[in-house]
């Protein structure tokens, strides 16, 4: 997003973050932040969410929680290289699927791929990075069911704000479906704040590997000020 504030609200924001208390560390449960977020950014009833220091710190969070001897990451190409350069370093085998010529998903492919590799998790960016191509929602079913309970996938909607459609309201259909965003599309990348959605009992192993200070105090109090006026993102 090219645009910044509006001048008042970048007034407002300037005196809110003076309050701040910057010699302090912030307090690792964001309970208030994480509670706008809910609010104002479509999170299911009864799911909860899990923050980064953007996408990339969410993925090495997944990364680790997932790494084990022998364990796999899957997604198509060309694709976010995030995934597989957190793959190597945390240890795991990267898998990548190439995509049609005309940038779609190709679905059989992909399914091979899950019968012979079992991956932990599979990344499917929705739309895609740097194709721009919003997926099939009936292929991208498919892939879920087909991973099943071996592994997760991850829907990675950075780009959510782009698009006409989410994952983020069919979670409570998949118990393995991880839907991770951030707010840097809607004009807030400088902040570095992302944020995934999925079942308590992921989240639960994502949170025990997430570093307690993730997320600045800075950032924390942008964040809850700018999505009060949500609209304004919009």
């Amino acid at each position: 997003n090219p645009y910044l504030l509006p001048p008042a609200l970048r007034e407002e924001l300037g005196r809110r973050l003076a309050e701040v208390a910057l010699n302090r560390y912030p307090v690792p449960s964001y309970t208030a932040l994480k509670a706008k977020i809910r609010a104002t950014q479509g999170i299911p009833a009864g799911f909860d969410v899990v923050l980064g220091n953007g996408s990339d710190e969410l993925i090495s969070i997944i990364s680790v929680a997932c790494a084990k001897p022998g364990a796999k990451v899957l997604a198509p190409i060309p694709g976010f290289v995030m995934y597989a350069m957190s793959a190597q370093f945390s240890g795991l085998e990267f898998v990548g699927v190439p995509l049609h010529p005309d940038f779609t998903l190709d679905k059989a492919a992909m399914l091979r791929a899950i019968a012979e590799h079992r991956p932990a998790i599979v990344y499917l960016a929705y739309p895609n990075n740097p194709t721009g191509t919003l997926f099939d929602a009936g292929d991208m079913e498919e892939i879920i069911r087909a991973v099943g309970d071996s592994g997760i996938v991850v829907s990675d909607e950075a780009y959510q704000p782009f698009a006409p459609s989410s994952w983020m309201p069919r979670l409570a259909e998949f118990d393995n479906l991880v839907v991770m965003r951030t707010v840097s599309k809607l004009g807030l990348a400088g902040i570095r704040l992302g944020y995934m959605a999925a079942s308590q009992a992921l989240l639960n192993e994502f949170d025990k590997v997430r570093p307690p200070y993730n997320v600045n105090v800075l950032t924390e109090a942008a964040a809850e000020f700018v999505l009060e006026h949500a609209d304004v993102l919009e």
